[in-house]
C-alpha cells in the first residue's frame, strides 16, 4: 500500500541532482588534501618499483592468496556482526522508550576508545587457554572447555566489540536527522513497530550505515593489534613481518598496495550501494514520540547490557584486576599527567584539522560528483587501509628526504593523524550533506550571499550533527593509536596509548593498568560531553 506523507516534513530519496562545477572554495582544498593522500601511496610506488622478479612471483604464490582470503572473510564477518549489533542499539536509544536510553546511549559506544591490541590482551587473558574462564571452570570442577577461540573467532569477537561503535555512531546521527514523521505515518496505516522500522527507517539509513561499515571493514584491514594478539594470520601481520623480521620493504610495499587496492574494491562496493539522497523537503525535524517497546523491553534492556557487558564491563574489570593485583604485590603504579596531556592535546588538533580537511572533499563529492570527486573521495580510504606502520614509515621517507625540519615534529604527527583517519570524518559529513537539500543553499546564493557565507551559515549548521560524529570518532580513534605514534611523535612526547603499549609488551600489565583506565576515563568523559551537547543542541 502506497503511503502519502506530510510534504512539510517528507524525506525523499531523489536521484541525480542538477551538478554545478565548484568553485575554488571547494576545489582548490580538495586538491590539497588529495596531494596529502598520495604521499603515503607514493612512497609505496617507489618501494614496489625496485622490487626484483622473485618478490613478484611471491606476490602470486598460494600463501599470498590464502592470506587475502581469510583477511577479506574476516573483514566482511566484522563488518556484518558490527552492522546487526549497532543498528538495534541505535534504534532503541533514540526512538525508543528503553529505559536509561540516554545512559546507554553512552556505555554503548565506550568500546571504541578501548585499542584492539589491548583488547586483544583481554579476550586472551579471559578466554585463552590458561585464562581467567579456565581457572574459574577448574576451581567449579566443570570439565568443560572452550576451544578454538584464538584465530579466525577470535579475532571476529574482538574486532567486532571494538568497531560496532562506528556503524552505531553514524546510524545515531542519521536517526537525529531523520524526521520521524515517515515511521508515525506508517504505523497508523497498519505497519507494526518492527515493520516500520524494517521496511521505513532502514532503508533512509542506509548512507549513514554504509557510512560506518566501510569504517568497520578499512578498520579490519588495517589492523594489526587483534589479529596478532588472537594469532590470526593477515595482511597487516605479513607486512609487519617483512618490516621487522627480514627487512623485505619492497614485498612489504607491494602487500600494502593490494590493501590500498582492496579498500579501494570496498569504497567502490559502498558508493554503488549508496546511489541516491535522503533528506528533509522543507523544515527542521520535530521530536519523534517514543515508540513503546512493551513486553520487548526486557529483551532489548538484556541486549544493551550484554553487549554493554562484553565491550566495557569486562575491559574495565580485567585492567582493574591487573591494577589491584599489582598494588598486592608492591609494584611501583606511579601515574603523571603529562602522557594524558600530550593525548588530549595531540587528539584534539587531528579532530579539528581532520574535520576541516574532510569538509571540501565532502562537499564536492555529495554537492558538485563527478570523476575528479570521485576519485579524490575513494583516494581517502587508502590512508585508513594502511597498516600505521605502513603509513609512518613512509612520512619518515620524505621527511627525512625532502623536509627534515618537520621529522619528529607535532605538526607531522599531526598530519599522519589527519590523512590515517580522514575517512572516519568524511563518512559522517557525507551522510549528512545527502540529507540536506540543496534548495537551501540555493535559496541562500540567490539572496547575494557568498560561498563561504552559505558555507558558514547553511550548510554547517545543516549538518552539525555529522560534524560532531566526525569530530568524535577521530578523537577517539587518536586517543588510543599507536604505530604512527611510536615512530612520529616528537622527543619526549609519549602518550597514554604508548605507556600502555610498553608496559604490555614487556609484560608488566600492572603498569599498564594506571594509564590504560585514565585512556578510558578521558575518552568516556569527551564523548559523553560530545553526545550530551547533541542532546542539547537536538532540544532533548
Amino acid at each position: 500500500m502506497a503511503v502519502a506523507l506530510p510534504s512539510t516534513f517528507a524525506l525523499r530519496r531523489e536521484g541525480p541532482v542538477r551538478r554545478q562545477p565548484p568553485g575554488p572554495l571547494v576545489l582548490l582544498p580538495s586538491l590539497v588534501v588529495a596531494g596529502m593522500l598520495l604521499l603515503p601511496v607514493v612512497y609505496l610506488g617507489v618501494r614496489a618499483a625496485g622490487a626484483d622478479e622473485g618478490i613478484w612471483r611471491l606476490l602470486v604464490h598460494p600463501r599470498t592468496a590464502r592470506i587475502l582470503l581469510h583477511t577479506v572473510l574476516l573483514a566482511a564477518a566484522v563488518t556484518a556482526s558490527a552492522v546487526a549489533v549497532a543498528l538495534p542499539l541505535a534504534w532503541l536509544t533514540t526512538r525508543t522508550d528503553l529505559p536509561g536510553a540516554r545512559l546507554w546511549s553512552t556505555l554503548t559506544v565506550l568500546p571504541l576508545v578501548v585499542p584492539s591490541y589491548v583488547s586483544g590482551i583481554i579476550v586472551a587473558t579471559v578466554f585463552g587457554p590458561a585464562g581467567m574462564v579456565h581457572h574459574l571452570l577448574d576451581r567449579l570442577g566443570i570439565a568443560f572447555r572452550p576451544e578454538g577461540f584464538y584465530g579466525f573467532p577470535g579475532a571476529w569477537v574482538t574486532l567486532t566489540l571494538v568497531t560496532y561503535p562506528y556503524v552505531l555512531l553514524s546510524a545515531r546521527a542519521g536517526l537525529r536527522g531523520m524526521d520521524p514523521a515517515l515511521e508515525e505515518a506508517a504505523r497508523t496505516l497498519g505497519d507494526g513497530g518492527w515493520r516500520a522500522f524494517s521496511r521505513i527507517t532502514v532503508p533512509h539509513l542506509r548512507p549513514w550505515v554504509g557510512a560506518g561499515a566501510v569504517l568497520v571493514a578499512l578498520y579490519v584491514l588495517s589492523d594489526f593489534g587483534a589479529v596478532s594478539m588472537m594469532q590470526f594470520e593477515s595482511f597487516t601481520t605479513a607486512i609487519y613481518l617483512q618490516y621487522q623480521a627480514s627487512f623485505n620493504r619492497h614485498y612489504a610495499a607491494l602487500l600494502s598496495l593490494v590493501l590500498v587496492a582492496l579498500a579501494s574494491l570496498v569504497v567502490l562496493m559502498e558508493d554503488r550501494q549508496g546511489r541516491g539522497r535522503f533528506h528533509r523537503l522543507r523544515g527542521t525535524p520535530r521530536t519523534s514520540r517514543p515508540q513503546r517497546l512493551g513486553r520487548w523491553r526486557w529483551p532489548a534492556l538484556a541486549f544493551c547490557a550484554l553487549v554493554t557487558a562484553l565491550g566495557v564491563l569486562v575491559p574495565v574489570g580485567v585492567i582493574a584486576y591487573w591494577l589491584v593485583a599489582g598494588m598486592r604485590h608492591g609494584i611501583p603504579l606511579a601515574l603523571t599527567l603529562r602522557p594524558a596531556f600530550h593525548s588530549l592535546y595531540a587528539s584534539f588538533l587531528a579532530a579539528g584539522t581532520t574535520v576541516a580537511a574532510a569538509l571540501p572533499v565532502a562537499i564536492l563529492s555529495v554537492r558538485h560528483g563527478g570523476r575528479l570527486a570521485a576519485a579524490i573521495s575513494r583516494l581517502t580510504y587508502a590512508g585508513f587501509a594502511l597498516p600505521g606502520i605502513v603509513l609512518a614509515l613512509s612520512l619518515v621517507f620524505f621527511a627525512a628526504r625532502y623536509m627534515p625540519f618537520v621529522y619528529q615534529t607535532l605538526g607531522l604527527l599531526v598530519f599522519a593523524y589527519t590523512v590515517h583517519f580522514l575517512p572516519q570524518a568524511l563518512g559522517p559529513l557525507r551522510a549528512g550533506l545527502a540529507q540536506v537539500s540543496p534548495s537551501q543553499e540555493e535559496a541562500a546564493r540567490t539572496l547575494g550571499r557568498s560561498a563561504f557565507q552559505v558555507l558558514r551559515t547553511v550548510t554547517v549548521p545543516l549538518v552539525r550533527p555529522g560534524v560532531v560524529a566526525a569530530a568524535a570518532l577521530v578523537f577517539l580513534t587518536t586517543m588510543k593509536e599507536l604505530p604512527a605514534t611510536l615512530l612520529l611523535s616528537p622527543t619526549g612526547f609519549d602518550t597514554l596509548a604508548t605507556r600502555i603499549w610498553s608496559a604490555a609488551t614487556e609484560g608488566f600489565f600492572a603498569r599498564a593498568a594506571p594509564p590504560a583506565l585514565l585512556l578510558l576515563a578521558l575518552s568516556s568523559l569527551s564523548l559523553w560531553l560530545l553526545l550530551a551537547q547533541e542532546r542539547w543542541r537536538d532540544g532533548g
